[in-house]
């Protein structure tokens, strides 16, 4: 019966996160002729993934995402970073999200 539980408590928490926590996994790729749908939905998990590997192992991930609470707005973050600054490495935007220590990031020229 335990283990019945915690594998429900699991699944409903890995599900609610690719629902609502910027994964978008409700939403319906069915917009290809045969199988791009599939591929949008493995391509999700695949960043699900990643991302789940990186809070197990990466020490500046786990600090951005702790500052900025969800991953909601921790993807907001991103977007802002790359859609502003020309960024040289991962290591670089970690940082500036973490604010450890301040980073002087290149503007993109838009003259």
């Amino acid at each position: 019966m335990k283990g019945g539980r915690a594998r429900w408590l699991l699944y409903n928490e890995t599900f609610n996160t690719l629902k609502n926590q910027g994964y978008h996994f409700e939403h319906n790729f069915g917009h290809g002729n045969q199988h791009l749908s599939n591929v949008f939905a493995h391509l999700m998990l695949l960043a699900f993934l990643v991302d789940q590997i990186q809070g197990l192992c990466c020490k500046l991930w786990k600090q951005a995402k702790t500052k900025m609470g969800s991953y909601v707005r921790l993807w907001e973050r991103f977007r802002a970073y790359f859609l502003t600054f020309k960024l040289p490495d991962w290591v670089t935007l970690y940082q500036a999200i973490c604010s450890l220590p301040v980073v002087e990031l290149p503007v993109f020229d838009t003259s």
